[in-house]
This record gives C-alpha cells, structure tokens and sequence, in this order.
C-alpha cells in the first residue's frame, strides 16, 4: 500500500512516514499543497493523508482540486480544529474521512487500512486468492492452515498483487505501489521480489500462482494457483 503524507510539519510528517513504514506500506511526503497535486497527479497512491493548515493551498483546496483533476484516492483529512464546520467542509470537498490532532498512530493505521480497502470499490479486511490468505492488518499471510513469514517488502508486494487479481501488472505499477520515492529505482527489483514470493508462498504447496506474463508483467491467479493452469 503506498500512501502520501501531506503535512507542511517537517517533524510531524517524518513521524507518520516512519510509523508507516514499520507498519509496511509506502510513505512519499509532500509539504505543500502545489507539491501534493502533481505528486498525486503522476502517481497512483492507495490513500492520501491531507492536514487541513498548509503553507499555500489550505487542505480544503487541495482536496477539492484532487477530485477537480480525476485523482479519487481516498482522502483522510488531518486538522488541530474539531469544530463541527470544519468536518463538514473537508467531507463536503471530497474527503473520505477525518482526524484532528493530537491522535493515536493506531488509529490512523487502521483508518488508513480502512480507507485503502473500499478504494473505488470495497474490499474484504482479509485478502484471499484461493486457499491463499493475506490480512493487511495483522501482516499475517497463510495458506490453508500454514502460516507464511514474509519481509515487509515481501509483504507490500504481496498485497499489490491480492487487492488485484486477475490483473496483470507491470513492473512499473509494482514498484509504485510497493516502493517510495526515496528507493533508489532498480529494473530488476520486481523480479527479485517475485522469486522470493513465489518461494515461500507457492513452492512449499506445489502450486503457481504469480505467473509471469511474457513481456506485459505479472498477475495473481484468482484461483491461488489452486485451480487448472493457463491453456
């Protein structure tokens, strides 16, 4: 899951990002609201954090030029203020949720989790692909009754993959989703990370379920692998 943190705080941003980051998703910050909508525009984000007080666009307005411009990822609005009004605007401008300032971390990991499972189209807490198990919350992959350790890379990667199948997927979407701003672009990553998975999470089962489609990317069988090979 990628996410971008909107926050003109410099200290305040790097905290959501690191705390982010240890709870395995992608974090890219922009400190203005102009930096926010071009970062947005040219980059597929799973969630976006907005604080309402910024240096140049108020959130208010970043927020309304985000769904102005087609950018409908969700929208979860930071403030300090917890009038009644100011909840009301940011909702009525297109925001997805709320939070005011000072707030518990855990709360904002699980509204972001929440948010990036309805996306355009709400999916289920719990990721499934088959007999194939992946609960974003916990960080807890399984097959059948065999619980899967996974890095954190290994994870977010896995997790591109469950919210989507049946699609195939570049290795640019996958680097998007999986990687931030800060990773130093490599071209063979994807393919990397694709043999650790399919080593610990199909091998082990006798099953192929990332299959490589030859010159357009990779997708996630439905079916987990479980089911009758392609042709």
């Amino acid at each position: 899951m990628r996410v971008l943190v909107v926050e003109d705080e410099v200290k305040m941003a790097g905290l959501i990002r690191r705390g982010l980051r240890a709870d395995g998703m992608a974090a890219d910050v922009a400190i203005r609201g102009e930096d926010a909508l071009w970062m947005a525009g040219s980059t597929d984000y799973d969630v976006i954090v907005l604080d309402v007080m910024l240096p140049d666009l108020d959130g208010f307005k970043v927020c309304r030029r985000l769904r102005a411009d087609g950018v409908w990822a969700p929208v979860l609005m930071l403030t300090a203020r917890d009038a009644i009004e100011d909840r009301v605007q940011g909702l009525d401008n297109g925001a997805d949720d709320y939070l005011v300032k000072p707030f518990s971390f855990a709360e904002l990991s699980a509204r972001l989790r929440a948010l990036a499972r309805r996306g355009p189209i709400e999916q289920p807490t719990v990721l499934r692909a088959g007999d194939l198990h992946l609960d974003p919350a916990a960080r807890r992959v399984w097959r059948g009754d065999s619980d899967i350790s996974l890095s954190p890379k290994e994870l977010a990667l896995l997790e591109t993959f469950m919210r989507r199948p049946g699609q195939i997927l570049d290795r640019f979407q996958l680097l998007e989703h999986a990687w931030d701003y800060e990773y130093e672009n490599r071209s063979n990553v994807i393919d990397v990370y694709v043999r650790y998975l399919r080593e610990k999470v199909d091998r082990p089962f006798g099953v192929d379920s990332i299959e490589t489609v030859r010159g357009a990317g990779y997708r996630l069988r439905p079916d987990g692998g479980r089911g009758p090979g392609p042709g």
